[in-house]
Parts: C-alpha cells; structure tokens; sequence
C-alpha cells in the first residue's frame, strides 16, 4: 500500500508525520505500507492545502498512490472540520482520500507521546491553539533540540511515535479517529 501524507507545509511537518504515520501503519496491521510525505507541490500553508484546484494537483502528481491523508492544523477554527469533510468528499474514492485536522496543530500528536514537564498539564495542553509556540517549542529548547535545521521535530517525533498509543489515546477526536478510519480502508 502506497501512502502519501499531505502536509500543509512540508518543510518541517514531515519530521513529525512520517515516523507517526509510520508506525500508526505498523500498530493497525499495515506494516508494508510506504509512507511517503508530499512534497511536490509545495502548498505552502493551510489556507492553500484546502484548495480543490491544490489537492488535485497533488493527486495528478502521484498516481501510483492508494491512499492519500491531508493534515492540516485546526488553528482554533471550528469550521475547518466541514472544509475537510467536503474535500474527502470531492476527493474520497472508495476511502483513498482521508484528511484530518490537528487539534490544534500537528505538534500536539508529538507532545501527545513524550514525557511532559511536570508542571505541565495535559488538559491545557490540549486547550492550547498555539501548542507549537507555547509548548512544543519550549520543550525542543529544555532538550537541546531547538537549533536543529527541523526545531527538534524528528528526534521527538521518533520519541513519540514510539508510544502511538498514548498519542491515540491522548488525541481521540483527531488522531485515534483517523487511524480508526485507516485500520478500516482496503489495501
């Protein structure tokens, strides 16, 4: 099964979604799966990652693909679920296309899956719409993360995929929803 992951900005999203995705595959049952993260074309932001004229696009450009997953930030927007659900919609043949809305940024999955601060709590955490700036990043500083070229993402993402269960657990109306629908695609 050849699985292509659709970032709003690939530049350093697919640190933190391709060892996630990796290994969700690998915890549902689908270990052949090769993720692959878009790169081409580079869609540059949410607003354009949610274009019909953008994902059809990426969608001609890999055609040897079987399932397609758009993630984008939810950014504190309770509407963007709806865009999403029109565009698996337009796109969702027979289940190949499936996107999901980090609540409220892809960041929170990796948090999701480390060891916190104590003094952090995850209930404000999860409330946070700022989660990368508030909390990812301070956390990537407190490791020695923060001047990596990708802001610490890749080491923590691989620390967090590690323990996809509790990012499923922790993350139930985005993350666990999606790889619910995903242990459920044919392939």
């Amino acid at each position: 099964m050849n699985v292509l992951i659709i970032p709003e900005d690939f530049r350093k999203d697919q640190y933190i979604l391709k060892p996630i995705f990796e290994r969700l595959f690998r915890a549902i049952g689908r270990r052949s799966a090769k993720i692959e993260v878009c790169q081409e074309p580079l869609l540059g932001g949410v607003e354009e990652a949610c274009k019909s004229d953008r994902i059809s696009e990426v969608v001609r450009f890999y055609p040897m693909t079987d399932v397609f997953i758009l993630c984008v930030d939810r950014d504190g927007r309770e509407g963007r679920r709806d865009r999403l659900n029109e565009i698996e919609a337009e796109f969702g043949v027979a289940d190949q296309f499936l996107a999901v809305n980090a609540w409220e940024e892809i960041e929170t999955w990796v948090l999701a899956g480390v060891d916190l601060p104590r003094e952090w709590r995850w209930s404000d955490v999860r409330a946070e719409v700022h989660v990368k700036e508030v909390y990812f990043e301070p956390l990537a500083a407190q490791r020695g993360l923060s001047d990596r070229p990708d802001g610490g993402r890749k080491p923590l993402a691989e620390q967090a995929a590690r323990r996809i269960d509790a990012i499923r657990q922790k993350c139930t109306e985005d993350f666990d929803h999606l790889a619910l629908r995903l242990s459920e695609v044919n392939g």
